[in-house]
Order: C-alpha cells, then structure tokens, then sequence
C-alpha cells in the first residue's frame, strides 16, 4: 500500500547542488577525525565518526551530496541523530572525475566493512547499520541498500573481506533512482545541471550508455530483501525530479518491501526545512523501528 505524506554553467551548477544540499548548522567536533578507512591507488579514503554516550547504539553512515563530484564529510546535517542515541560516521569518497560509477558504492561498501570490522574499538553495534544521504549521497545510499547480492555493484573487499557492507535500513533526501528516466523528468534548470554530472558519473549520458544506467539505478535492483526505506522530498524541486522518489517507493511496493515517501510541500532542492527538528524527529522514529530493539527506546 503506498505510503506518501504531505509536508511543508558548471560552477554555478555545482554552487547550487552543494549549497542546496545541506544547510549551515553549529557541528560538534567528531570524536574521530580523518579515520583513514581504505586506500585506492595510495590515496587514502577517510571518515568523521561521532559517538553516543551510551555503549552498543546502532551506527549510522551519512553520505554527502553534490552532483557524485562536490561536497565532503564535513557537511552533516543529522548530527542532531547522535543526540538520539546514535553512532554517526560520514564518509568521504571518491569524486566521479577520479572514479567513474561504481567507484563511489565501492567506497561506500568499503567503509561499511571498515566500520563492522572497527565495531569493538569503537562501542557501536556492528549488526545494525542504516545509511543516510542528500541528493547524489541519497541516490548512492540507496543503491547501498538494495546492492546486496549483485556481484557486478560488490567491490573489493579488500582487508576486510570477511565483513558484510549490507545495511539495514536508508534514509534518502531527494535523491536520484532512475538515471534511465531522470533527463526526461528534469526541468530546462534541472537537465543543465544533471547532464554535466551524468557524464562525469557514467562517462556518457544515460542513453548512450543504457546498461550501466540502469546498473546505477536503485530501482532496477530492489527485492522483496530490500532494507527499509524513507525518502523525503520536495514537491517543487527544480533540481531533483520529485518523480525520482516516487519511482523508488512503486518499485518497493512492487517488491513487497517496506518504503515511506513524506513530501514536503513547496521545498526545493534541500535547505534547512529537510534536517529541522520535525523532519529529524520523523527519522529518528523510522530508524528507532527498524533498527533498534523496544528494549533500547526506553534507554534513548
């Protein structure tokens, strides 16, 4: 049954999706900065983690937006989560003029590895993982989610080959889902904006490239195994077609899995309206359901 709510040139492109992304909040400092979680080509990759008082918490990994090419981990805008009770690391990954798809699921999986593998160092629960993320990160949470099980999406697994990089639950801010249908649904503004970053993700746009578009698309790979989903976006979005999340969440029902879509009436393309209390309080109660135990509500 479907599940939607109501509520409220290449430099400027790149100004905009970064800028749009995540609002400017006050950040406390991470207890670890710059934990290097794998190295490719040398260069080393690394992420922020922020703890919760309490021991055992589940784990939550942001991943930023900005076009699969801008953006970084110091932009999180869901801290207000660890005050719930949440262990948080944001990732940063590999731009797509340095990696072409799926270079940044392979980072994504290769931290998700990394944090189960660190799990006893650290204190948070390795068994229960959600992934968040903006725009492009929303659109690369998602395939986050449904990637479990396709050999062509799994990356190396480098040093922690014995780890699973499956998660249990996704957050999705207006992301992307289907870069077969994302050109047509865009706006004049919209397409200006995605064509650039299509072709640095991809090496080409969708149509020239049907195959791997539809590999980088969530929708394509959702099963009825599919960990919960809730999508937030905006219904006058100029840069994200808002039909992107609804395809998301038709093709979860289709599969019989469990997806949310919460509209919010005349937001854009992120802003602070996204991460305020309300909408922060909406999300902690969908990662309370799935990833916590009743048992632990009643200590957060």
């Amino acid at each position: 049954m479907r599940r939607t709510e109501h509520f409220p040139a290449i430099a400027l492109a790149a100004a905009l999706l970064s800028s749009a992304d995540v609002p400017a909040l006050a950040q406390p400092p991470p207890a670890v900065s710059d934990l290097e979680y794998t190295r490719v080509d040398q260069e080393p990759l690394r992420l922020d983690l922020w703890l919760p008082t309490a021991q055992g918490a589940p784990l939550l990994v942001w991943v930023h937006g900005g076009a699969w090419e801008f953006g970084s981990k110091r932009d999180v805008p869901v801290l207000g989560l660890v005050e719930r009770g949440y262990a948080l690391a944001s990732i940063d990954f590999r731009p797509a003029s340095a990696a072409r798809f799926p270079g940044q699921l392979h980072d994504i999986q290769a931290a998700i590895r990394f944090l189960r593998a660190r799990a006893s160092d650290y204190g948070y629960d390795a068994a229960r993982i959600g992934v968040l993320g903006a725009s492009s990160g929303g659109h690369l949470a998602a395939l986050a989610g449904v990637a479990q099980g396709r050999p062509e999406l799994e990356g190396e697994p480098g040093e922690h080959a014995a780890e699973s990089s499956a998660v249990q639950a996704v957050v999705s801010f207006f992301g992307a889902s289907n870069l077969t249908s994302i050109l047509e649904q865009s706006t004049p503004f919209g397409v200006s904006v995605r064509v650039p970053a299509l072709e640095r993700l991809l090496g080409g746009l969708p149509d020239a490239l049907p195959e791997l578009a539809r590999l980088a698309s969530p929708v394509f790979h959702v099963t009825a195994a599919a960990p919960p989903l809730l999508l937030l976006h905006g219904d006058e979005d100029p840069q994200m077609p808002i039909a992107q999340s609804y395809e998301l969440e038709a093709a979860y029902r289709a599969a019989g899995a469990d997806a949310r879509l919460v509209v919010l009436p005349g937001a854009r393309h992120g802003g602070e309206v996204f991460f305020d209390a309300e909408r922060l309080r909406l999300v902690a109660e969908f990662l309370d359901r799935h990833l916590r135990a009743p048992s632990d509500s009643e200590s957060t």
